[in-house]
């Protein structure tokens, strides 16, 4: 069944959980999670990034998400994730997303709250959800990152419409180098402030008693994704290792990569949606 962020998480806000928001970038991310979702009987978020792209297109992977969403048992969301320009946000609504994401995290304070504002009215006039990020995020080996302010999380908020807000309090993309140190008084304080869905990004590699404590504070999506890949990737090459007369056959890797985004995501799942 294919929905919008915004049927999504007034799910979340009423059960007071999180949504999980898993990246597809290829055929057996996309299987894995959707089986999984119907399994448990939860709504998801698919989404597809920018950054995926080269190994993902969007006109061709994007097609297939949005069938996928369609026929699925259980509410799905179709996300793009950190859309730069307006061509590529055009592109996915064209290709029938529900929801896009526009990041213009790195763009000056006005800036970002000006292009956002335009944003909103376009993709809100095709019935298509607007999630933007405020703060910086740290990348993993790279730039520190900047928490987000709750006062112009507020102000950001009112002027932009948006659905949902993308918040930075410690998290980053990537594999961490080491543990993160969260800062969770800045996520209940921007709930208060702003008054809307947060969104976490960086989500995978987080320990479980944190993805509560996020959650228990305001949290209702969060972005998964590269653990659950680099796992995958460990177990097909591990496989390849001890089945040479296997291995020279991209299918069997491909099944072990899909199996072991399975294991991933039945136990993350139960996390987010406080299925134990």
């Amino acid at each position: 069944m294919l929905v919008n962020l915004q049927e999504i998480m007034k799910f979340a806000e009423e059960k007071e959980i999180a949504v999980g928001a898993f990246n597809t970038p290829c055929f057996e991310s996309l299987c894995a999670v959707i089986e999984m979702a119907e399994q448990k009987n939860v709504p998801v978020i698919i989404e597809h990034a920018e950054v995926h792209f080269p190994c993902g297109p969007l006109h061709q992977i994007g097609p297939v998400m949005v069938d996928f969403a369609r026929r699925a048992k259980v509410p799905v969301c179709v996300h793009l994730d950190h859309g730069t320009s307006m061509e590529v946000l055009e592109q996915a609504v064209e290709l029938g997303f529900t929801s896009v994401m526009f990041d213009g995290s790195a763009l000056p304070y006005e800036e970002n709250k000006a292009e956002t504002r335009q944003v909103v009215k376009y993709v809100h006039s095709h019935g298509v959800s607007l999630e933007a990020e405020l703060g910086c995020m740290a990348t993993v080996g790279g730039t520190e990152g900047m928490y987000t302010d709750p006062a112009l999380a507020a102000d950001f908020v009112s002027a932009t419409g948006v659905d949902a807000l993308a918040i930075a309090f410690g998290t980053a993309h990537g594999i961490y180098a080491k543990t993160p140190v969260l800062n969770f008084d800045i996520i209940s304080e921007v709930k208060k402030a702003a008054n809307l869905p947060l969104v976490m990004h960086g989500g995978s590699g987080v320990a479980d008693e944190d993805y509560v404590t996020a959650i228990q504070r305001g949290i209702r999506k969060i972005n998964y994704y590269s653990y659950m890949g680099a796992g995958a990737y460990q177990k097909a090459l591990e496989y390849g290792r001890e089945h040479p007369e296997n291995s020279h056959l991209f299918q069997e890797l491909s099944k072990v990569a899909a199996d072991t985004m399975k294991e991933y995501l039945d136990h993350i799942m139960d996390v987010f949606y406080r299925l134990k």
